[in-house]
């Protein structure tokens, strides 16, 4: 992502995140640097529309720890999902090994929106009290349940906002360049693991799926203002190339 755009991303949350700031005009803030984020996307996809070499098909995979790991791998699959990008889910040492399939500005996108929202989810979650009599890990995973579906749907809404309002110039439909994209990343997923299966449901049991909602909303979108997560209980995850 180019130091240009980052920038405008990192001043707008930088408003967003001021005390003096009222809760309506962080609200603003956050959704214009969420807007920014999409119509990055859309951008680069209408770029490698007349030039692919810019925007290669690739995947990358990604180690997710414990504690809460199937948690987390959740959240990082919603994010990719919503941002035009497949996951696969492997058995990892201590968690989970995410791997990644999508263009290469997707999988950029995907990587520092998840980084930025998992801080995010340990701040909520440090925060969140469990309620008298419930299990700590219940909640928590179902808080970060909720957390995860919020987020992936104010994504994916973003995403269609952009989708909708394309830059102006002689390109393809962008309908078009968008569906061609998706097919070939499952062309890529597909001769990876030609025998795939869909994990079976998760039945969550804890009370904190509206409190991770909630969170989930509030969530910064635009990918920068990493704090410390010291005292959060989750630990951040591990890139490594394929």
């Amino acid at each position: 992502m180019s130091d240009a755009m980052l920038s405008k991303i990192r001043k707008l949350l930088a408003k967003a995140e001021d005390r003096a700031c009222t809760a309506a005009e962080a609200e603003a803030f956050t959704a214009k640097a969420t807007e920014l984020i999409a119509r990055y996307g859309v951008d680069r996809a209408l770029l490698a529309a007349r030039d692919p070499a810019t925007d290669p098909v690739g995947d990358r995979v990604v180690d997710v720890p414990a504690p809460y790991a199937l948690d987390k791998a959740g959240l990082l699959a919603g994010v990719a999902d919503a941002l035009r990008c497949r996951t696969v889910r492997r058995r990892g040492d201590d968690g989970f090994v995410m791997h990644l399939f999508g263009f290469s500005s997707d999988l950029e996108r995907v990587e520092v929106l998840f980084t930025s929202l998992l801080v995010q989810a340990a701040h909520g979650l440090s925060a969140a009290r469990v309620p008298s009599g419930e299990h700590p890990a219940a909640f928590r995973r179902s808080w970060l349940a909720g957390f995860a579906g919020t987020v992936a749907d104010r994504l994916r809404r973003a995403e269609e906002a952009a989708a909708s309002t394309p830059s102006s110039g002689s390109v393809p439909s962008l309908a078009l360049v968008l569906a061609d994209r998706s097919a070939r990343v499952e062309r890529r997923l597909a001769e990876t693991y030609p025998r795939l299966r869909t994990a079976a449901r998760r039945r969550l049991l804890g009370g904190g799926l509206d409190q991770g909602a909630a969170a989930g909303q509030r969530a910064d979108l635009g990918g920068t203002g990493l704090r410390s997560a010291r005292s959060a209980p989750l630990s951040p995850p591990t890139r490594r190339t394929n």
